[in-house]
């Protein structure tokens, strides 16, 4: 089966630098790379509900760039540094961003991630509708 890589046009520099996508088709399903809150410089915000509003925001921009939207999201896996301490503020943002039928989830704790500082990274899988 082949693949088809999905890169929003503000992420062409990841793709390029890193080598990986911000998502694949395969099929009926888009298979997206984690995302991290960082701010538009690159920081990672203080507040926690900044970060975690401009993750999701992220994984809406991917989304986008296939057509899709959060309603399109069959599963996701959050990755969280400081999963006890974080987990209910990531409840309450995420609420404003993914509403029933309720995706499969999975939250993970972890000692860091790809950006120092960060403490979400969000990876979801989408299916394109018939």
């Amino acid at each position: 089966m082949s693949i088809i890589a999905v890169n929003p046009e503000e992420s062409k520099v990841l793709y390029d630098r890193f080598h990986f996508s911000q998502a694949v088709r395969s099929g009926d399903l888009l298979l997206c790379s984690g995302q991290i809150g960082t701010a538009p410089g690159g920081s990672v915000p203080t507040a926690l509900e900044d970060e975690f509003r401009n993750a999701f925001a992220a994984v809406g921009r991917v989304l986008g760039a296939a057509d899709l939207s959060f309603r399109d999201v069959v599963e996701y896996t959050t990755y969280h540094v400081g999963l006890h301490d974080t987990l209910a503020v990531f409840m309450k943002v995420r609420d404003e961003f993914i509403h029933a039928p309720w995706p499969a989830w999975t939250a993970i704790g972890v000692s860091e991630l790809a950006v120092p500082g960060a403490r979400l990274e969000i990876r979801v899988t989408a299916h394109f509708p018939s």
